[in-house]
């Protein structure tokens, strides 16, 4: 591949290479936003972010229905989770729940895009200001929405590049932000915090993407439309094939500014034919491979389990989103074809009760 020879002639594997510089014009540009520091994970991005916030001690309030990445990054940065409950609709953190939750000790917001749905990013922000918190919002499903000044909302934002998201480098993050001082902070957090070839004065951390992975990013990023065209097409026959199932319930519609298709979550709910959970087990058997996700939640898992705000008391709508989503497959290059062998099972499985 000539993008690969170009690497290997270059001699310069790492360590913000031409590649890496390329890829991160190349996003600015494809997202809108003015900034923005490439990273070897999301998981690093989001410990780079909590850093340049300066947030260090504290309570940062957050969402329990997320990957459990977003919050064992508040861990590693010495912080306190407080988890709020969650909208039952868009199952992004509900803002009057998250006002409950602030207290003197709040330093911070860490709100996430769930499925690539668009958090109340207006209330949120406002909030904050109004309490003099920062807001750092976990887009690592977010890639593409195109939903105005989604990216640019609280002070920072971070995006996964992992390679189950709709736009990846094998495996990488970055961190949006608003200007070059805010990127030049980034920069050296994941340089371990060097100024210049002498000077530390930082703790930093080695986050940096790899030019093979930028390189494997500046090819992909010309195939995203079509790639997101492809999966529009799956979640439109999956939406036509299943609405009329009884206790089936269809993610909110499609609006093509806040979706970019990144999964398909239906709730199984009273009605359906069997539990979610025995739909999960018997679509496996048919080698159709579906995830409970998020399931169980991050407050559940017994490094959390113990906080005041886990108990599923106070976390009801959560609670009952755990028990009923199941993610069908949906990837870069499945098929309309492929889609209705995962409805025709589906299909049987409300026929044979």
């Amino acid at each position: 591949m000539p993008a690969l020879e170009a690497l290997w002639e270059s001699r310069q594997l790492t360590n913000n290479g031409p590649f890496h510089q390329q890829l991160e014009q190349a996003l600015c540009q494809f997202l809108d936003v003015p900034e923005l520091a490439l990273f070897c994970n999301g998981t690093i991005a989001l410990l780079a972010a909590l850093r340049a916030l300066d947030l260090e001690e504290g309570e940062v309030i957050t969402t329990p229905f997320s990957f459990v990445a977003t919050t064992h990054a508040l861990r590693w940065a010495g912080l306190t989770p407080v988890f709020a409950d969650i909208d039952p609709v868009t199952l992004n953190l509900d803002p009057e729940r998250v006002a409950a939750a602030i207290t003197p000790r709040t330093r911070a917001l860490l709100p996430v895009h769930v499925y690539g749905r668009p958090c109340d990013t207006a209330a949120l922000d406002a909030l904050a200001a109004r309490h003099g918190l920062k807001v750092l919002y976990d887009a690592a499903h977010a890639f593409g929405v195109r939903t105005p000044g989604l990216l640019r909302a609280g002070d920072l934002s971070v995006l996964s590049l992992h390679a189950t998201k709709v736009f990846h480098t094998f495996e990488g993050g970055a961190v949006i932000c608003r200007d070059a001082a805010m990127k030049r902070r980034l920069q050296q957090i994941r340089n371990f915090g060097f100024v210049d070839e002498l000077t530390v004065d930082s703790v930093g951390i080695n986050g940096k993407l790899n030019e093979l992975q930028a390189a494997i990013g500046l090819l992909q990023l010309p195939r995203y439309d079509a790639n997101n065209q492809q999966r529009a097409a799956v979640d439109a026959a999956y939406r036509a094939g299943l609405a009329a199932l009884p206790g089936l319930a269809l993610p909110p519609g499609t609006d093509p500014l806040s979706h970019n298709h990144s999964y398909f979550p239906v709730r199984i709910q009273a009605g359906f034919a069997c539990s979610r959970d025995a739909l999960y087990e018997r679509l496996k058997l048919q080698g159709i491979l579906t995830r409970r996700y998020f399931h169980p939640l991050i407050s559940r898992f017994p490094m959390y389990a113990e906080l005041p705000s886990a108990q599923p008391d106070h976390l009801p709508m959560a609670t009952q989103a755990a028990q009923e989503v199941l993610c069908l497959p949906l990837f870069a290059g499945m098929s309309v074809a492929d889609s209705a062998r995962v409805i025709d099972a589906i299909q049987a499985v409300t026929r044979s009760g």
